[in-house]
């Protein structure tokens, strides 16, 4: 399992660039003599050798190599969550479970896209794990580490969304019910998410299926006349079917579909 995912464009996140822990990914306008892992970015406002980032269990730092340049790091998931990484500064720790970093270039502003699906979450309420019996003081169990959830996933995120919109037609009593198209699921969401759009759902689907960490089919991994829709298709099937199977998504959850919007709407 890779622990973090560079997509290089917002725009094709088909492209990815799987980074395994102690891995690093080189970026700039130009390739590193040393014959680094590089990423092209060939914009005439870029740096020759802009920046690297590099896979740290499951987090990730950067390094901006720009002897002028502020590079931004933005979490989608925030209300302008952001960091600021400074000329010069090498290794700075980045705790998003997903971001974008922001390149000045130029007149121009680049994207990247960094997914760092192997983040965890302690089981609270656990007997060994904290608020569990063995952890009245709210520290942990001290008799050893605590337990890890099989499947980490964040239910106030967008993409909890994304997949409940997904399984809500088989937890409203249809079992075999077809799945939801990508425009059914943006209509569903667009009451409390105004800026979905197809391009968003795709993202999340596919960002579900490496943070779930399921396989593609035989049959979806094979060749794809027809473009990326078959492949889509199969992650969700993939996704519900995994969901439906360990109760990830539950009945209690749909109400999050109908919940009126307060404040800021995520991204």
């Amino acid at each position: 399992m890779h622990s973090i995912i560079v997509v290089p464009t917002a725009a094709d996140p088909s492209a990815q660039i799987r980074l395994a822990p102690g891995d690093t990914l080189h970026f700039g306008r130009s390739a590193p003599a040393d014959h680094r892992r590089h990423l092209l970015l060939p914009h005439a406002g870029v740096s020759r050798s802009a920046g690297e980032i590099t896979c740290v269990g499951t987090f990730w730092s950067l390094s901006n190599f720009s002897p002028s340049a502020t590079y931004v790091v933005e979490n989608p998931e925030g209300a302008g969550e952001h960091i600021k990484v400074a000329p010069g500064r090498v290794e700075a720790p980045v705790p998003f479970e997903f971001a974008r970093i922001v390149l000045p270039a130029g007149g121009d502003l680049l994207g990247l896209d960094v997914w760092a699906p192997r983040h965890e979450y302690v089981e609270f309420g656990a007997p060994d794990g904290p608020d569990g019996p063995d952890d009245a003081d709210g520290q942990g169990d001290r008799g050893g580490t605590p337990t890890v959830v099989a499947f980490p996933l964040d239910r106030t995120k967008r993409y909890f969304l994304v997949l409940t919109a997904l399984c809500e037609p088989r937890l409203r009593g249809r079992p075999h019910a077809p799945l939801p198209t990508v425009e059914q699921v943006v209509t569903r969401l667009r009451p409390i998410w105004p800026e979905v759009n197809r391009a968003a759902v795709q993202w999340n689907i596919g960002y579900l299926a490496v943070k779930l960490r399921l396989r593609a089919a035989p049959d979806t991994a094979a060749a794809d006349p027809d473009g990326p829709g078959i492949r889509l298709n199969g992650k969700k099937d993939a996704l519900v079917s995994l969901a439906l199977r360990f109760d990830l998504v539950r009945e209690e959850h749909l109400a999050a579909l109908t919940a009126p919007v307060t404040g800021r709407p995520r991204r």
